[in-house]
């Protein structure tokens, strides 16, 4: 007789148990059942980055003095710096500069240690493409500066927090 007693008591307390923790579960859905939605409509909303984001790399052609700390930095030495010796000013003449971004890893390294900060990393996050070729952006498209979010005023800003 007691065993079938103990059984009952074992059940009942597994009982109350598997409702308690469905209930514990059932709190914790209604609890984010009244938060407001974090998704955002994006063409038509978007983010404003961090000041410290990682985007696409800026390229200033002028100030650039083709030393080539960039691609000695880089992790997978991926600047392409093409540069002439003048021979008569002893000097480097930078003739090319290209950064492929279907290979970068945006780690910063390259901007980081510029000397002349010639390079700059900008909010730019929308670089893709159909074809990774276009990727490939020398120092006429890393000279061209992005259209910030906050001023355009087709897209609604939503301040990231």
């Amino acid at each position: 007789m007691f065993p079938m007693v103990t059984g009952f008591m074992n059940y009942g307390q597994q009982t109350v148990r598997a409702v308690r923790y469905i209930g514990q579960g059932f709190m914790i859905t209604l609890s984010h059942a009244n938060r407001l939605p974090v998704t955002i409509q994006y063409p038509y909303e978007k983010l404003i980055t961090s000041e410290r984001f990682r985007g696409r790399i800026h390229f200033e052609f002028d100030k650039c003095i083709a030393c080539e700390v960039c691609v000695r930095v880089c992790p997978i030495d991926l600047p392409v710096v093409d540069w002439k010796l003048e021979t008569g000013i002893r000097k480097k003449r930078l003739l090319n500069y290209s950064i492929d971004f279907g290979i970068c890893i945006f780690c910063g390294n390259c901007v980081e240690y510029c000397p002349t900060n010639c390079l700059s990393m900008t909010e730019e996050y929308e670089l893709s493409t159909y074809d990774r070729h276009e990727l490939n952006y020398n120092q006429i498209a890393l000279g061209r500066l992005p259209m910030s979010v906050i001023n355009d005023y087709t897209i609604r800003t939503i301040s990231n927090s």
